[in-house]
């Protein structure tokens, strides 16, 4: 039995940054994730994807963010749970929880904060003939090589914002461009669309209106896709990559079964200390709904912070906390692993 102060169910970003706002309460954390890896959807689905609206950072890729956020929590030493799902949370007479994973780690916690993301996910695949025996070679549901695509005619199905933004990412190094969606009608931000349409007024990549329907194999290869267009009519589009963003099936998994109060597979949350239903049990990020959300990780950031402090009053009810600031507070230096020269120094640049 591992004994924490917290439990944090997904190490996505808002997972990460979570560490840290607890970390500053001196408050210690045990992260668990489904994936052998950390970084949730960042890593898994569009670890190249350039994400422009972090405070301070330009622009930066989603990887980039991950290595840059655990940075930030080294000087908390979170431990990772990695590969195993939280398969059970009870709350215990004395307010505690015992929470246990699918390889039978158990957890004695104080709180629990899920930011499980769309909670376990899978992205939308294709289902069509052919379609597995190609799989991961030439049909691909993320991007983790973008160079494989260069010189190479590419289809991208799909309407939102990985779509349009895998579109405009790779549009310049491909021999051939071709999105393809059933419909004119867009999920992208509008920015996205207005650019992308330009590039086909352009000629530098084509819009295709229709479905996917078909999938031409020379042997083990993909030759060809057919796409039925509005019309009726089946259009052969030869190509060498297919590019699928259809979303993800968001999966609560056990998370349904914890007694949460829950609208749409989403946990509702209060907006001061992002509490749930049942106390002691927290959430952030795309996980939660409450009026006004926005899934954003600018948002899921602002949750964690106040979550953190929802965390401590839960644990010390009663006990004053006070706010402090990381440039000038001497606790926070020590909590951040700061000497007082390195404080000064940082201070003063």
């Amino acid at each position: 039995m591992i004994v924490t102060d917290v439990v944090i169910v997904g190490a996505g970003p808002v997972g990460l940054f979570q560490v840290f706002e607890l970390g500053l309460l001196d408050l210690r954390a045990h992260v668990i994730d489904s994936m052998p890896h950390v970084g949730g959807q960042c890593v898994e689905l569009y670890p190249d994807k350039p994400i422009y609206d972090i405070p301070a950072i330009p622009v930066c890729s989603a990887q980039e963010l991950i290595e840059r956020l655990l940075t930030q929590i080294k000087p908390f030493a979170p431990t990772f749970h990695l590969g195993q799902e939280v398969t059970r949370v009870q709350r215990r007479e004395d307010g505690r929880f015992l929470v246990e994973t699918s390889t039978g780690t158990a957890f004695d916690a104080g709180a629990v904060i899920i930011a499980g993301g769309v909670g376990a996910f899978r992205p939308r695949t294709l289902n069509l003939p052919g379609a597995e025996q190609i799989a991961g070679r030439q049909l691909h549901y993320k991007v983790s090589d973008p160079a494989l695509f260069a010189g190479k005619d590419v289809v991208v199905a799909g309407a939102g914002d990985s779509a349009m933004d895998w579109v405009l990412a790779l549009y310049e190094s491909c021999r051939s461009l071709v999105l393809v969606h059933r419909s004119r009608e867009f999920r992208a931000q509008a920015s996205k669309v207005r650019r992308m349409e330009t590039l086909c007024n352009e000629a530098k990549m084509q819009f295709l209106e229709g479905d996917v329907v078909g999938l031409d194999l020379d042997g083990e290869r993909l030759a060809a896709l057919s796409v039925r267009t509005p019309s009726g009519l089946v259009t052969r589009l030869e190509t060498d990559h297919l590019l699928v963003f259809w979303g993800l099936h968001p999966r609560l998994g056990p998370i349904a079964q914890w007694g949460l109060g829950l609208d749409h597979n989403q946990i509702m949350v209060d907006t001061a200390r992002f509490g749930s239903n049942v106390p002691g049990i927290f959430a952030v990020g795309d996980i939660n709904v409450y009026p006004g959300k926005k899934k954003l990780i600018l948002s899921g950031f602002h949750e964690a912070a106040l979550a953190a402090f929802g965390v401590r009053e839960h644990l010390l009810p009663g006990a004053k906390v006070y706010l402090q600031y990381t440039t000038t507070s001497p606790i926070m230096h020590k909590r951040l692993g700061l000497t007082p020269e390195s404080a000064s120094a940082a201070a003063s640049t």
